[in-house]
């Protein structure tokens, strides 16, 4: 019996030992930063440039004449003199003053009524399918009446932003909570957490992930309505890309148009790293992203 004892003992330690082996030699393996940055990067640099030897190629085949399809050089020629004038810096710098604008009533409009719904009972009966349904809609369906009620201006604009962006957020919010864990709740409550230490140290914690999804998709939408409103609220004053889009489509500027959607493309990619760094340091936080991997 001693003897059986003794094995077992010397057997879970063996099992151990190799645990940590494995642990060991797992950081052991752990890359550099610049290795790690390389591996993340190489793959969106090889998708970009399948992408632009497709354009040369469909160029290169005659399927659209030179001024209606213009090739990646002279495009990227047009980029270039674009970015050496203030134009684009002054177009870009309007559509990024109206989108953060936008965007942050839409996070605060998105949080509040995300939470209410998601606490009361009586509002989710209420508005929570119409949420969903908002959600749904086009953001073009909302111009016609955006200019009825402010006309052709930037509170038009703003209108539909919001109203494209905020659905999504509480949507994100609503799903965050709902997904909380009763036990969580439950030990908060008996530590002591009540009312808004509840949510501020428990629920809104929890919650981080799906409100993080939720805050990204209404940034895509957000983006997508003012790029819709930009094209069609042109003549107020202030130049855009979405403007600078419908001047060059005017003239039949080809370069300039494929330029401009560039600008516009490079802009939802660096926001997109942004929420992306933003999920990896929330995951890194929980203890679910591999150290070796990030």
């Amino acid at each position: 019996m001693a003897n059986d004892t003794l094995t077992g003992a010397a057997r879970t330690d063996a099992e151990i030992s190799g645990l940590d082996a494995l642990e060991i030699a797992g950081q052991e393996k752990e890359v550099s930063r610049g290795a790690r940055l390389w591996a993340s990067t190489w793959p969106k640099l090889a998708a970009l440039g399948i992408a632009i030897g497709l354009w040369q190629l469909v160029v290169w085949s005659g399927w659209k004449p030179p001024y209606s399809l213009p090739g990646p050089v002279t495009v990227a020629e047009e980029l270039v003199r674009q970015a050496s004038g203030r134009q684009l810096w002054d177009g870009l710098a309007t559509t990024l003053q109206r989108a953060a604008l936008g965007y942050l009533f839409s996070v605060a409009v998105g949080l509040l009524v995300g939470l209410a719904v998601a606490r009361f009972t009586v509002l989710r009966a209420a508005i929570g399918s119409m949420i969903t349904a908002l959600q749904t809609m086009p953001s073009i369906a909302w111009f016609p009446l955006a200019i009825l009620l402010f006309e052709l201006s930037e509170k038009a604009i703003f209108f539909v932003v919001v109203l494209g962006a905020a659905p999504s957020i509480a949507n994100g919010v609503i799903s965050g909570v709902d997904y909380v864990p009763p036990l969580l709740v439950r030990a908060g409550r008996n530590l002591g957490a009540r009312g808004l230490n509840l949510y501020r140290y428990v629920i809104a914690p929890a919650a981080l992930p799906a409100i993080v999804a939720g805050l990204k998709q209404g940034w895509a939408f957000s983006w997508r309505s003012l790029m819709a409103g930009e094209l069609l609220v042109v003549g107020i004053s202030q130049t855009s890309l979405g403007a600078q889009l419908t001047y060059s489509r005017e003239l039949s500027d080809a370069p300039w148009l494929l330029a401009t959607m560039i600008v516009i493309l490079v802009v939802g990619l660096v926001v997109d790293a942004a929420f992306g760094a933003a999920d990896r340091a929330i995951r890194r936080r929980w203890g679910v992203l591999d150290q070796a991997g990030q």
